[in-house]
């Protein structure tokens, strides 16, 4: 099991998750982290400090954010940043894209 960041983050990126993740998996994209799920032990640690409560076990992820799932997942994939398994977040950097459908999602009033 692993974690999934969801609609919450996208455009806020408070990044607290990243700052206490003892494994390093979690990623920045253009609007949004991403928790890389080969990499995530499950500790739930980025779950207790989340403000905007977008992170969740991937097996209790609402019915409707369920599509974050292959999100957080696709994100490394070749079609999106290619970053594959790089062992830690820290090492690669910010990323500048995002998945297709976290880039397409509309910007909150405040962003705007």
């Amino acid at each position: 099991m692993a974690y999934v960041i969801t609609e919450g983050c996208i455009d806020c990126k408070d990044g607290a998750c990243v700052s206490c993740c003892p494994v390093d998996c979690i990623y920045e994209g253009g609007r949004t982290f991403y928790i890389h799920p080969d990499e995530c032990i499950s500790c739930g640690i980025c779950v207790s400090v989340c403000p905007t409560d977008a992170i969740y076990e991937d097996v209790e992820v609402p019915q409707h954010l369920r599509h974050f799932i292959g999100i957080n997942r696709e994100f490394f994939g070749p079609q999106v940043s290619g970053l594959g398994s790089p062992g830690g977040a820290s090492s690669v950097g910010p990323k500048s894209c995002d998945h297709p459908l976290v880039a397409a999602a509309a910007q909150s009033a405040a962003d705007r």
